[in-house]
């Protein structure tokens, strides 16, 4: 009798329409997947995964601290170093990491992004080292390009690695992609300070410090990633080709460039000189850490808490939302803060309540944007993690985040020069009005792709 059974859903199966037959897969692959015991270890072993990579973040930022704390040093000495040569720098870093992103998504395709992970920290360790132990211009450029490289061999093949292991797992994805934000976060608010405090104690020690760093990240890497796999060569190529032609991503890449742009235009260097800069612009942020200049890297750090904790708090709501309406919701948000920017901007004639109690809120608004990386980031892997392109496409998202961020800090220079922190301002609601015009088309698909 249950062999009957047995064959005559066996029969129903094959004669129901593809339709109905793709949840069905699913619902067979998610299965299979909690009786796999290599996927059981590798879902494990996803939060030591996550703290390699803030230890990385961490490690990269305190690396590009330390470069301009040691030029600065040399050229105190007489060096013929100034700040191009800074610029110049970043921007090398930068650019091999646009260029070497998409690469790295097709080998996290090929080979398992494991292999990937551990060589760009240990890559990012001898970058460090070389630069702390020349004063050649030419080692300069060579170390930042190499650490760019190591950094690029770190995102795409993680993100890759969590989308294939999550796969069947709408909330696990929800939490890992929100966890990785805040991972990349800790850069941010731990970087900086941290190379201050090691260069303060040790010097050019501290390179050699921060390079240890990276291999531990290394080994936590590997430790973290068991279960990585690859899908072998020739994968590699037709999964950028399945995941360039994914409509998911084609229309989410616009709205993605544009809220990176934003990143960009706050989170670059336009930000620090016009918050340190004397500016008779008359308005209240411009210039406000002129004469304490060290409290901007605090900033920084309680701009990182408060976005963090947002983050945190979206890691619980997004398994149970949408993504593209925690879209919606986070760019709705982007307009408050931008409204409550712009009065804290122009409060120099009221009193510190008053700032305080725009400041508070303000920053509950910021931790309402928060949720759009992790919104888009399990959108994109939904509409991915089902063939062999995934690496590809998060190369794809990774060079996006840097085309906006360059664009960003460009358009930082232009209207920070024009009208002070109120043209970043102004930048920001510009490029948030333009992702929302492109949410319907992007909703349009999630709801195709769903009744696909």
């Amino acid at each position: 009798m249950t062999v009957h059974i047995h064959l005559l859903c066996k029969i129903w199966a094959i004669s129901i329409t593809h339709r109905r037959a793709e949840p069905m897969i699913l619902i067979e692959d998610t299965l299979a997947n909690r009786s796999n015991p290599n996927l059981a270890r590798a879902r494990r072993r996803l939060p030591v995964a996550l703290i390699g990579n803030a230890l990385m973040r961490i490690a990269g930022g305190a690396s590009g601290v330390l470069v301009g704390l040691y030029l600065a040093h040399l050229a105190n000495y007489g060096a013929p170093f100034g700040a191009a040569l800074v610029g110049t720098l970043g921007a090398v870093s930068f650019t091999a990491e646009l260029l070497f992103s998409l690469p790295a998504g097709m080998f996290a395709d090929a080979i398992a992004p494991r292999a990937l992970m551990t060589g760009g920290a240990l890559l990012g360790a001898l970058a460090t080292q070389l630069f702390g132990l020349s004063g050649w211009v030419s080692i300069f450029f060579l170390s930042r390009a190499m650490e760019g490289v190591a950094a690029a061999a770190g995102v795409p093949p993680l993100l890759a690695h969590i989308t294939g292991i999550t796969e069947g797992d709408a909330p696990l994805r929800a939490r890992a992609m929100s966890y990785f934000e805040l991972s990349l976060l800790a850069g941010l608010a731990l970087g900086g300070l941290a190379a201050a405090q090691l260069w303060r104690a040790w010097g050019t020690g501290a390179f050699a410090l921060v390079a240890l760093l990276y291999v531990l990240c290394a080994g936590i890497l590997y430790a973290g990633t068991a279960g990585s796999r690859g899908y072998g060569r020739r994968a590699a190529l037709p999964g950028l080709a399945a995941a360039v032609r994914e409509p998911s991503l084609r229309r989410l890449a616009p709205i993605w460039i544009c809220v990176n742009s934003i990143i960009g235009l706050w989170l670059g260097p336009a930000l620090s000189f016009l918050l340190t800069a004397r500016s008779q612009k008359g308005q209240f942020l411009t210039g406000v850490f002129a004469d304490r200049p060290e409290r901007l890297g605090w900033m920084l750090l309680a701009y990182s808490v408060v976005f963090g904790t947002g983050v945190s708090l979206w890691s619980l709501i997004l398994p149970r939302l949408p993504a593209v309406r925690a879209l919606r919701i986070s760019l709705w948000a982007m307009f408050a803060v931008c409204a409550g920017l712009l009065l804290l901007n122009h409060s120099g004639a009221a009193g510190v309540s008053v700032r305080w109690a725009i400041g508070v809120s303000t920053a509950l608004c910021i931790m309402v944007e928060s949720g759009f990386t992790p919104a888009a980031l399990t959108l994109l892997a939904g509409a991915v993690g089902g063939h062999g392109g995934r690496g590809a496409a998060m190369g794809i998202y990774s060079m996006l985040l840097s085309v906006g961020a360059i664009f960003g800090s460009l358009a930082a220079g232009v209207l920070g020069t024009r009208f002070a922190v109120d043209g970043l301002i102004y930048g920001t609601l510009a490029l948030a009005a333009a992702a929302m015009m492109f949410i319907p088309a992007l909703e349009r698909a999630e709801v195709r792709h769903v009744r696909l």
